[in-house]
């Protein structure tokens, strides 16, 4: 697959492969260059993965959060291994992850070894920091980006066995964040890969159809389905995002990057 850099940029570059890309070291320049002009969410991932191999990353997350609503998060890519993904949602540390604990009060990006310097951690945090170590997750970056008191775009990453310099951060924070945008982009029309908020791909379509205007009706027809199912749809959808009318439904699928604008 081809990469045309001319499409996507005023300035000139030369046409190169994702190939190409993936097989040579390059700086944040370089990655982000190659997300930015990536055509599709998987190109823009392996990229990123490449990239950050040479900072000793093992796993990432990147998605958008409600710290006062769990129920709102939306996961754009999660790289985790089975084992943890289990227990991290069968043990509900969704709802007590210290890292995203520490987000109202850390708008800049942290590591792990900076919330712990700034006694950021409370004693389950603490706790919970230990069992990843045991692991080999000794240290980590939090990339937030602020959008509300308690809305934040998210990238996380996890370190094995290594502890990230100032330089280290500020290379995988710049190549964090242009992910991030990227995916928020892309996702919304390719499809979601982890259902977010919880939301079937109908309930999204329904969605998206009331905020362009459209009635249960009018968008059941579109959909070929019924008027009423579209109004249970919605109804559903406004369950997940815990909003209370169609107009929050809307305000909230747009904020948290699940429709485009």
């Amino acid at each position: 697959m081809t990469i045309d850099y001319d499409k996507y940029y005023p300035w000139k570059y030369n046409s190169i492969t994702r190939e190409d890309l993936l097989q040579a070291r390059y700086s944040a320049t370089n990655v982000i260059s190659g997300i930015i002009a990536a055509p599709d969410s998987r190109s823009a991932l392996d990229i990123f993965k490449h990239f950050i191999k040479d900072f000793h990353i093992d796993t990432f997350t990147t998605g958008e959060i409600d710290t006062s609503n769990r129920k709102r998060t939306v996961y754009h890519s999660m790289e985790w291994p089975d084992r943890w993904r289990q227990y991290y949602f069968q043990s509900g540390m969704l709802e007590h992850d210290p890292l995203i604990e520490a987000l109202p009060k850390n708008h800049a990006p942290f590591t792990w070894d900076e919330l712990r310097a700034r006694n950021g951690l409370t004693i389950a945090g603490t706790e919970a920091l230990t069992k990843v170590a045991a692991e080999g997750w000794v240290d980590g970056l939090v990339v937030p980006m602020h959008r509300t008191a308690t809305h934040f775009g998210l990238v996380s990453l996890v370190t094995m066995n290594h502890r990230l310099s100032q330089g280290e951060k500020t290379q995988l924070t710049a190549a964090s964040v242009v992910l991030h945008d990227r995916l928020r982009r892309l996702l919304p029309v390719e499809g979601f890969r982890i259902p977010p908020a919880g939301l079937t791909p109908r309930e999204i379509e329904c969605i998206r159809l009331i905020a362009a205007g459209m009635s249960d009706i009018t968008a059941g027809e579109a959909l070929g389905i019924r008027g009423s199912t579209v109004h249970e749809h919605a109804e559903r959808a406004k369950f997940k995002l815990d909003a209370k009318n169609r107009a929050e439904l809307v305000a909230l699928a747009v904020g948290f990057g699940i429709i485009l604008a």
